[in-house]
């Protein structure tokens, strides 16, 4: 009889748990695993937060395509908490050595998922109104193409196949359970700035507003792409939070703000990592207001030129003032250039405070996750 009744109250329980963050996402109609991934962020966003590496496991500083294999696994012996990719190696015409990395995407998906860990997605996707790349040469003149991508416009058709193939590689995200892998959706990021076609400089808070919306309802209800949650992901020029929100296309459209932030860590920047604070601080507090989840979605000190930056610099910021962050995403380690890395790698000088970052009792790696799904 007591088995019973536990039987009812956990059912009772995530029903209503359902209800309660199952009106809180951008999708209603959003997977059992993805609301409960929401759930979880958000409570783990109280007092923890999960650390992340983009594209940690495809390769690494000296290696690619190595099988369960990260630079920070090799460091600490667990992979991290949150691994990012990108939808670019899906939708964009592959060169010769995105090729490789695009067949190998869905795969790491999916065993991130199997292993207990979370996926989050950037999309530095090709300008389809014009085929040139997500960057634009800011020494010419640059027109306002975000437009076209509209309906009416003229790339309209091309945006929305690219869409359709975002939704392929979503639908085809299918763990060893038989359950289509939640991911964190993270379009249009650093819109503020003017290095990215979508960029402020080039078209109207207004338009982007309205191609975010669309984007999402394309995804959301025509293509009935089910298991994304949506990460709005400003750059670091803001100063306020009305700033922060010139660009906002509103709570209904929005599960996870954001804030990538490189410049403030830079030596040849400003060199001020308080400044990375206070703006970690608008982004939590807004999140708190508005039912959300916070993350530092990018950040780096490019090749650790500062041994000590993890416990130094990076964690400070990531406590400040009592800010509350789901997670914070370190950039990616890369095998070709080899300046360009932003986490330790056996015998690089920040291991032995890595180390230090990685036991301290805020930091949450794959190792630490339980159930974050369920």
């Amino acid at each position: 009889m007591f088995r019973n009744n536990s039987i009812i109250l956990i059912i009772v329980f995530l029903f209503m748990a359902y209800a309660v963050y199952g009106k809180q996402l951008v999708d209603s109609k959003a997977t059992s695993e993805t609301t409960a991934l929401f759930a979880n962020l958000k409570n783990i966003q109280k007092s923890n937060i999960l650390v992340g590496h983009h594209d940690a496991t495809m390769y690494g500083h000296t290696w690619a395509g190595d099988e369960n294999r990260s630079d920070i696994k090799d460091v600490c012996g667990s992979h991290p908490a949150l691994i990012g990719f990108d939808f670019a190696l899906i939708t964009n015409k592959p060169s010769a050595m995105t090729q490789n990395r695009s067949e190998l995407l869905l795969r790491r998906i999916i065993e991130t998922y199997n292993r207990g860990a979370v996926v989050t997605m950037c999309w530095h996707t090709d300008n389809p109104f014009n085929g040139e790349t997500a960057w634009v040469d800011t020494t010419k003149t640059i027109v306002n193409t975000l437009k076209e991508l509209l309906s009416g416009g003229k790339a309209h058709e091309a945006y929305i196949n690219k869409l359709k193939q975002i939704a392929v590689t979503a639908k085809a995200a299918i763990g060893a359970d038989g359950k289509l892998v939640p991911i964190i959706f993270r379009p249009f990021h650093e819109m503020e700035g003017g290095w990215f076609w979508w960029g402020r400089p080039y078209r109207t808070p207004e338009e982007f507003k309205s191609l975010w919306r669309f984007t999402i309802e394309y995804l959301r209800d025509s293509l009935e792409v089910h298991n994304f949650l949506y990460a709005f992901s400003t750059d670091c020029k803001f100063k306020t939070r009305e700033d922060y929100l010139i660009d906002y296309p509103g709570d209904n459209f929005v599960d996870v703000l954001g804030m990538d932030d490189y410049w403030d860590f830079r030596p040849d920047g400003a060199n001020n990592p308080t400044l990375a604070g206070e703006k970690i601080k608008i982004v939590s507090d807004l999140a708190q207001e508005k039912g959300k989840l916070a993350a530092m979605t990018e950040t780096g000190l490019e090749s650790i030129t500062d041994s000590t930056w993890f416990t130094k610099k990076l964690l400070p910021v990531l406590k400040y003032d009592g800010s509350k962050l789901a997670y914070v995403m370190l950039w990616r380690n890369d095998n070709h250039m080899k300046h360009h890395f932003y986490a330790p790698f056996p015998g690089h000088n920040s291991v032995s405070d890595f180390l230090k970052f990685y036991n301290d009792d805020y930091t949450l790696f794959e190792n630490d996750l339980r159930n974050i799904y369920k």
